[in-house]
């Protein structure tokens, strides 16, 4: 099974699903990362490890670590640009061309010939533009590409069946243990106990050194006491299906 894991910022595929990947890769699948952005307009660090100038080279690097201490088969950087956070914490998408963005992760899809692709969900988690648009443009890809299929039942590629089954990570289910990361609109469809890949995505976290402070930071306020990076990740992930079926190929690799 190849798995394409669509992201707007470095660090997004650790915390919000680094269990499931870690999961999917350790039972087989190929897993593969793209990211919207290096993360230029993130934190630097306490104190600070990089200038402005440099943070997005020093992201990307974190992030290849990331993705190797997860499992992944491949990384790749859509070349967006990310806009420094704004007064009061103020969160933006970066600059895009719709079409062009929905192309390539067409492109992403055909070119690693994707059987499911995952991505944020609708309502970007805490309600981030980027993390938005990566769902709506991921949506606008794959659907793009289930209409192809159906129109024309002989195309050419990989698809020529069946188009990859398309879910969003951060699902909402009762009892989330963290709430600001669920996204309300997106009932939780698998939910997965994922305790025993904590190894591997506590070590990917450690990765992203300019941004554990900010990982700490956010969780121990919603804890109300001090946490270690390892203590703000989740155990728990879930996954909203949005095309596919219950029961389907990537439900048995995760579901056992």
């Amino acid at each position: 099974m190849n798995v394409l894991c669509l992201v707007a910022h470095p660090d997004d595929e650790t915390i919000l699903c680094g269990g499931t990947l870690a999961l999917l890769a350790a039972r087989g699948a190929a897993v593969h990362v793209a990211c919207l952005t290096r993360g230029e307009g993130g934190e630097l660090g306490e104190p600070p490890l990089t200038g402005r100038e440099h943070l997005g080279d020093m992201r990307e690097q974190e992030m290849v670590c990331a993705v190797g201490k997860l499992g992944g088969k491949s990384l790749t950087f859509l070349g967006y640009v990310d806009p420094v956070v704004g007064p009061e914490d103020k969160l933006f998408a970066p600059e895009h061309d719709p079409t062009m963005l929905a192309g390539q992760i067409v492109a992403a899809i055909q070119q690693f010939k994707i059987d499911v692709v995952i991505t944020h969900g609708s309502n970007g988690e805490y309600g981030h533009p980027a993390h938005m648009l990566m769902n709506q443009m991921t949506l606008a890809a794959v659907a793009s590409l289930r209409q192809e299929v159906e129109a024309q039942p002989a195309f050419p590629n990989h698809l020529t069946t069946q188009p990859p089954s398309f879910y969003t990570f951060a699902a909402a289910f009762p009892d989330h243990p963290y709430p600001r990361l669920a996204n309300a609109e997106d009932s939780a469809d698998l939910i997965l106990d994922v305790s025993a890949m904590l190894d591997k995505k506590d070590a990917a976290a450690l990765c992203h050194k300019t941004q554990n402070a900010l990982f700490v930071r956010r969780r121990s306020e919603q804890m109300g006491r001090p946490v270690t990076v390892r203590e703000a990740l989740l155990s728990v992930e879930s996954l909203h299906r949005v095309f596919g079926q219950p029961g389907d190929e990537l439900s048995k690799l995760l579901i056992r």
